[in-house]
């Protein structure tokens, strides 16, 4: 497994509606929607030396998510701010933080799975874990047979908690013996990887599936804005499983892992035959971004 249980989270403090409780009280109600159906929206977010990552970002995302999803009562970003800030310091964290941001269509009066049955306002809830970057140097993947979402079943875009879809391809690449899994869309393009998003190189030109199917990591989103920034060629268009396999550099991107290197696709090998490696170029630049920018905590 790429994780395995820290005994320094043995004994954290989670902040559930309101309340900071300790780890084995820390709970929702059977009635919630988050039990009932999967029904909330969610954050992966990251501490670094006293700042939240992106944590703007984050939030407008968060409340994207929640108002696509027509919940009622949504908290303001200053209260989800101040939730993340308040359980951060009960935990006394400051760095090598993940931070699990939930937030839920909240507690029904009955089983069901009408909207109008949830009367009491969303449920928030703030996971903070000492938890470093999940991934090893490098990860090896394979191709799943489980398609990616589209906006005509499930729009991607919504980062919604019924991640079913996801985990069948985790399960997939388990029994494999990969890291993980990559979905294809319903065109057979690739979209991502079933926790990440992925990256490819091709003779100096940094490449990316199209959202279509996939949701616009926001890890993702700044290796394209260093990219421009650094004039290192970059677009989005649609590849083939075949372009990955061939590319000169293969990695993924995502909050809990940052940027990874992949050695190998259905036993293929990723071979550079260029004296350069771009992923390296942009690695260093993402970890300047993280040691120098980000929220600071109060």
């Amino acid at each position: 497994m790429l994780q395995k249980f820290d005994p320094k989270n043995n004994d954290l403090i989670v902040y559930v509606n309101g309340r900071l409780l300790p780890r084995e009280e820390a709970k929702v109600s059977v009635f919630d929607s988050v039990v009932q159906g999967g029904d909330a929206v969610w954050e992966g977010l990251r501490v670094y030396n006293g700042r939240i990552f992106s944590f703007e970002r984050h939030l407008e995302r968060l409340w994207q998510s929640a108002h696509a999803l027509h919940f009622a009562d949504i908290p303001t970003k200053e209260v989800v701010r101040e939730a993340v800030f308040k359980t951060l310091a009960a935990n006394n964290m400051r760095d090598g933080v993940h931070i699990r941001l939930t937030l839920t269509r909240g507690e029904k009066i009955t089983s069901g799975m009408d909207p109008r049955l949830n009367q009491a306002g969303c449920s928030l809830i703030v996971l903070a874990e000492w938890k470093p970057p999940v991934y090893p140097p490098e990860i090896r993947l394979v191709t799943s047979s489980v398609r990616r979402n589209n906006p005509m079943f499930l729009d991607s875009k919504i980062h919604h908690a019924n991640l079913l879809n996801n985990i069948l391809a985790k399960i997939e690449a388990n029994h494999a013996g990969a890291d993980a899994g990559i979905m294809l869309d319903k065109d057979g393009f690739v979209a991502e990887a079933n926790g990440v998003n992925l990256f490819c190189v091709r003779k100096g030109e940094v490449l990316t599936p199209h959202a279509h199917a996939c949701l616009p990591g926001i890890t993702r989103g700044l290796v394209l804005e260093i990219c421009t920034e650094w004039k290192i060629p970059s677009r989005e268009t649609n590849l083939s499983i075949t372009e990955f396999y061939t590319a000169d550099e293969v990695f993924t991107t995502g909050t809990m892992g940052e940027l990874t290197k992949v050695s190998e696709i259905d036993g293929r090998a990723i071979i550079n035959r260029t004296k350069q490696s771009r992923l390296e170029e942009i690695s260093k630049r993402f970890k300047r971004l993280t040691e120098s920018s980000g929220t600071p905590l109060p």
